[in-house]
């Protein structure tokens, strides 16, 4: 399960802590021009930018948020970069996040158009759960654990799992400081990506199958 860690997931660990680390000496306010605020007016100082969509990714709002993103980069990433190489894993994970952020996007300018507040999103959860679809999608019948199921299921069965679940919390309002649509939309950009390099539907047939199922 635990693979060796490599060059490009090394990169993305450090500058996840290192950002978590100025969030803690520098205090919420300057960081957070980095968050990714809705569209439209929340009626407070701060608004989104377009560079909030790959920002927000490397902020978290407490230690715990940091360890688990990092323990699930960790595990997930560093196998399916050594099935890609560093260039299209970075690409992968990048685009999760930003994927994540356009969906959040959405959702939260509908909630401002229905009467909602503004609230900023943080977190790699987005880009790392791009990861776990992928893991399920190259790695199928390899065992994983994801809390707080206390045994080893497959790991196409583990996304399925969390894809049910983030969707049922989504709009049932479970968990509410949770962003599921964000996760939903960071798995959601993964396997678009991943059916666009394959070359399968809705794409033609102009990508190449770089991945394999183990």
């Amino acid at each position: 399960m635990f693979a060796r860690l490599t060059a490009a997931t090394k990169v993305f660990l450090i500058a996840n802590v290192v950002a978590f680390g100025l969030q803690l000496l520098l205090g919420e306010g300057p960081m957070a021009w980095l968050m990714l605020w809705p569209l439209g007016d929340g009626g407070g100082p701060y608004a989104f930018m377009p560079w909030q969509l790959l920002t927000y990714g490397f902020l978290h709002g407490g230690l715990f948020h940091l360890f688990f993103n990092m323990l699930v980069l960790f595990m997930f990433g560093a196998p399916l970069e050594q099935v890609w190489g560093v260039r299209r894993f970075t690409q992968y994970y990048l685009a999760c996040i930003v994927g994540a952020g356009v969906c959040q996007l959405a959702v939260g300018w509908w909630m401002l158009e229905n009467g909602g507040d503004a609230y900023p999103t943080l977190g790699a959860s987005g880009g790392v759960l791009g990861l776990v679809l992928a893991y399920g999608l190259i790695f199928p019948r390899q065992k994983v654990m994801i809390f707080p199921i206390p045994f080893f299921i497959p790991a196409k069965v583990a996304v399925v799992l969390i894809g049910a679940f983030a969707l049922f919390a989504g709009f049932t309002g479970t968990m509410p400081s949770v962003a599921h649509f964000a996760h939903l939309g960071g798995m959601l950009t993964g396997w678009l990506l991943i059916r666009y390099w394959r070359g399968q539907p809705p794409f033609g047939g102009g990508g190449k199958r770089h991945l394999r199922s183990v």
